[in-house]
Order: C-alpha cells, then sequence, then structure tokens
C-alpha cells in the first residue's frame, strides 16, 4: 500500500508562569491531559530565559510575583516585538487591573479557579492565534487526521473511513487522553438525533478500532463504567 507523505503537527507548547509550584504542576498536569506540551517557571527571570530558549505557543502568567511581577514581565516582552499569546492568573480582579491584562495579553483568568477553565481558555486563545493549517491537521502517536483533506493516515499508511467514523475520530483526536462518555460522545457526533440508543457508539468505536488496528492494545481504550479515551502506549 502505497504511503502519504504528511508532515508532523506538533502539540502546541504552553509556559506556566507562577511562583507557587502546587499551581504550576497542578496546571502543567492538566494541559498535558490534553496533550500539550508544558514548561514550568517559578519567576519572571526563569520565564524569561526559558522564552529566550524555545518561545512557547502561549503563556500562562502570574501576576503576583516576587520580583518582576507578570504585568512587568509581559510589558517587557511585548517591548521586544514579541506577539506570543499571554492569559494572566492572578487573584486581583478590579476592573483597572483585568483592563490592564487584556491590554497587555489575550485573556485574563482570577484566582481561585478551575482547571476545566484554564483548559477552555488556553484551547480559545490557541484557535485564535495559532495558524490555520495547525488546526486542520491532528496527530496523535502515529496517527494522523487532516480535517481539511478528509485523510487519515497511520504509520503513513492510509485509512479509509466513512463520514461518521471519521467524525468521531477527529472528535476522539480533539479530546486526547480524556474519559468521553457514551453521552458526550452522542451530543458530539448525533447531536441532531435524539433517537439514538446509546450503544451506537459502542458500535462505531469497534469499526474505528478494526481500521485503526488494535495490535496489543488498542488505541481508543474503554474505561469501564465511564466511556472512552484515546490513548497512547505509554499512558
Amino acid at each position: 500500500m502505497d504511503r502519504i507523505a504528511e508532515t508532523p503537527v506538533a502539540p502546541a507548547t504552553i509556559l506556566v508562569v507562577d511562583d507557587e509550584p502546587s499551581i504550576t504542576d497542578a496546571v502543567s498536569t492538566a494541559l498535558k491531559y490534553e496533550g500539550y506540551v508544558t514548561h514550568q517557571a517559578g519567576s519572571a527571570y526563569e520565564a524569561r530565559r526559558l522564552v529566550a530558549d524555545t518561545p512557547p505557543d502561549l503563556i500562562l502568567l502570574d501576576v503576583m510575583m516576587p520580583g518582576t511581577n507578570g504585568f512587568t514581565f509581559a510589558r517587557d516582552l511585548r517591548s521586544t516585538g514579541s506577539d506570543i499569546p499571554i492569559i494572566f492568573l492572578t487573584a486581583k480582579t478590579t476592573t483597572e487591573e483585568k483592563l490592564t491584562g487584556l491590554d497587555l495579553g489575550d485573556d485574563y483568568i482570577t484566582k481561585p479557579f478551575r482547571l476545566e477553565e484554564i483548559v477552555a481558555r488556553v484551547g480559545n486563545v490557541l484557535r485564535r492565534t495559532l495558524p490555520a493549517t495547525d488546526h486542520a491537521v491532528l496527530r496523535f502517536e502515529d496517527l494522523v487526521l487532516n480535517e481539511d483533506t478528509h485523510q487519515v493516515t497511520r504509520a503513513g499508511v492510509p485509512i479509509t473511513l466513512t463520514r461518521t467514523e471519521f467524525a468521531l475520530l477527529s472528535y476522539f483526536m480533539r479530546n486526547p487522553r480524556r474519559v468521553l462518555s457514551k453521552a458526550q460522545i452522542l451530543d458530539a457526533i448525533w447531536k441532531d438525533d435524539t433517537t439514538l440508543d446509546p450503544n451506537v457508539v459502542e458500535t462505531y468505536v469497534s469499526y474505528l478500532r478494526k481500521k485503526l488496528g488494535t495490535g496489543e492494545r488498542s488505541i481508543i481504550q474503554t474505561i469501564r463504567l465511564v466511556g472512552y479515551a484515546l490513548r497512547g502506549p505509554n499512558d
């Protein structure tokens, strides 16, 4: 079978900057489960070094840090001509401070926050700021899906999917490692049909598994009594 050459699309890189290790650890872990690559910094000084070495696709930036605060760090970064998206994380809630954050950055999240909100806000900003082609091509392990051309390959080998199978795989690849319930999948793929038996999800997952190849361990795993998750061999 002929192989289709695909240019791998690297996952977005997020730099999490906060002087509280518990926050950087928790936020980084949540983002990694969504398929992002994360780096952590405990100060503006460390963040400057990381940005200079490997510019991230987005920075999650605490405002109140010892030494250089987040607003000053952002001003310094912008003065160099950098347009790296910034989402501020802060306990400051006054209108003036929010306006400052939105002027310097792309979003503003107040503490305490939910990790689900962080993930959602990161996704929203990246959809606005990353090149459009990055969103058309999804990649997980050796699996590549092009939403523009409707091509799917695994290890370079083309896989032919029906429209529904393609939509289901795209949904899994846009939510890597997340456990998705049958109800969530039904709503995402068959939202216009409220009469469907939830077991249709099980049927189409079975179709996908056969076409993707099971090997020793299926890339679409059943999470007993919960749902399904797209996971690699090391997850």
